[in-house]
């Protein structure tokens, strides 16, 4: 029997029960997996991407209302878990173009404030639905 240092989780103090976090203010999901992932004090937030939850389309106009709805979303699933952009300790950004990290960052720095959460940002070949920015997050409650 394997002892209790070697269960999924134990490295990082959550037990092996998982909670899926819903809202239906926040694009459903389009794929096997879930919006976020309670467990224990650790949030884990899907990568958003700039889908309108009541269309489920795109949202157009470029990568600054772009960033501005993935922000939306992830409010909506933080507020799901009783959580905000206070709580995030983590985010990842993925960028279809480098060349907007300013226009992002400068948006970016609107929702946080210091002490401002890690951060890596990447450029990748290709988002789903071609969106130009997906964000995804993890939070502490």
């Amino acid at each position: 029997m394997p002892n209790d240092e070697c269960r999924p989780g134990a490295a990082f103090g959550f037990p092996l029960m998982r909670q899926a976090i819903t809202r239906p203010d926040a694009p459903a999901a389009i794929g096997p997996y879930s919006q976020a992932i309670k467990a224990g004090n650790l949030l884990c937030l899907s990568g958003q991407i700039p889908l309108d939850p009541k269309t489920g389309n795109l949202v157009e106009g470029g990568i600054e209302p772009q960033t501005h709805q993935v922000f939306a979303n992830i409010s909506a699933i933080l507020k799901a878990a009783g959580a905000s952009f206070e709580n995030v300790v983590s985010v990842s950004v993925f960028l279809a173009d480098m060349n907007q990290f300013g226009k992002v960052n400068e948006i970016y720095g609107t929702y946080f404030s210091s002490p401002y959460p890690a951060r890596a940002t990447v450029q990748v070949a290709r988002l789903p639905k071609d969106s130009l920015v997906e964000i995804q997050v993890i939070a502490s409650l």
